[in-house]
């Protein structure tokens, strides 16, 4: 009998938690959205699954020694992986839209407000009873915003490690829902008229140019705000490797096989972060509200700021390319087009949108940077 008992006491029925199974629950709801709707099944998929396993009752994988542990003290704790995410993201980014057309920076930096009037929205938060967000706990929830989901992981370790799990949840949904919560702003934002705008073909970049461009970038972060330098540095390591055009085989590596392991790897470290003791409490359902309006906001920044420079501008600026200024490429840059051509079926917007798209990137990073300075 007392056999049996030890080897009831064992198993995982016997141990499981409400808020074990709740977030175990909450894994499956992840999976549903990577495999059935196709959201972001990327990272959403290893998430998911990484929340199931952190919460196995005796299991330990999200404890010191688990393995899901060591992703995350190696790889979060340390910013190695958004770091290495960036790497490869610029190997995969095409500067071509924004050094053609470098007005749509405006764009890229107006779609970043949405992260600092967060910011102070997550600070009015402390009067209502069960919130309470410092400084640093709002700058890192605010940084959802931008639609970036590896410059949020990254600013969430340095600033608010123990919010990182509700901050990586909040910006890789919010990034795969940009389909369904992007068109019905930019429909509120803008006339029919407006939407049929057709701006003009882009003219031809040089190779020179493109590779220039990451070198000039960086030369400006090293000079006016060094503390986003390991993002954008990373970001334009990637871009010059794919434009110098002699290291291929370096640039293939980092757009393949470099990017997928780390993507495996990052997302199952966000996932060990989604235990029950960790994300149930009143500061996640805060966190989740606040960046659903930091989207929200730089979306609608984003899109206000393409209509006033339209008003001053002697070429037509499609105010949907605005939208596409957060920092989810392509996939805003997609629903800018997408919109374009249900107004108007000739409307190609896409090479348009990608300009603002690239430079919320770049955007992201450099507000991820300015928060770094001044409340790092």
């Amino acid at each position: 009998m007392d056999a049996i008992q030890t080897l009831i006491a064992s198993t995982g029925l016997v141990h499981f938690t409400l808020g074990q199974v709740v977030m175990m629950l909450v894994g499956v709801g992840l999976l549903y959205l990577a495999i059935a709707r196709g959201f972001e099944p990327l990272l959403l998929l290893p998430i998911g699954f990484g929340a199931i396993l952190t919460n196995i009752p005796l299991a330990g994988m999200g404890e010191p020694g688990g393995i899901l542990y060591l992703f995350y003290d190696l790889g979060i704790a340390s910013g190695l992986f958004p770091l290495l995410i960036f790497l490869g993201v610029g190997a995969m980014t095409d500067f071509g839209a924004l050094i053609a057309n470098p007005r749509m920076l405006f764009l890229g930096a107006a779609a970043q407000f949405g992260i600092f009037a967060t910011m102070f929205g997550a600070i009015a938060l402390n009067w209502i009873p069960g919130l309470s967000f410092t400084l640093k706990e709002a700058s890192a929830i605010a940084i959802i915003g931008g639609a970036d989901g590896p410059t949020a992981i990254f600013l969430a370790s340095r600033l608010a490690p123990d919010l990182l799990g509700a901050i990586a949840v909040a910006a890789y949904s919010y990034m795969a829902l940009v389909p369904l919560i992007q068109p019905p702003i930019m429909r509120a934002l803008t006339t029919e008229k407006e939407r049929k705008i057709q701006m003009t073909q882009l003219r031809v970049v040089s190779k020179r140019e493109k590779i220039v461009f990451p070198l000039l970038l960086l030369l400006l972060t090293i000079l006016l705000l060094p503390t986003a330098a390991p993002l954008i540095g990373m970001f334009c390591l990637g871009n010059l490797m794919k434009e110098c055009g002699v290291v291929d085989r370096l640039s293939k590596t980092v757009q393949n096989e470099l990017i997928n392991i780390v993507t495996i790897f990052l997302g199952l470290a966000v996932g060990s972060r989604l235990s029950a003791e960790l994300f149930l409490t009143t500061q996640t359902l805060g966190i989740l509200v606040l960046g659903m309006v930091a989207f929200a906001i730089g979306t609608a920044a984003g899109i206000l700021m393409a209509k006033l420079m339209s008003k001053f501008s002697t070429q037509p600026i499609n105010p949907l390319i605005g939208s596409a200024g957060v920092s989810a490429v392509p996939m805003a840059a997609r629903v800018s087009n997408k919109l374009g051509l249900e107004a108007d079926p000739h409307n190609f917007l896409l090479m348009h949108a990608m300009g603002p798209n690239v430079a919320g990137v770049i955007g992201s990073a450099v507000a991820a940077g300015i928060l770094l300075a001044l409340v790092g």
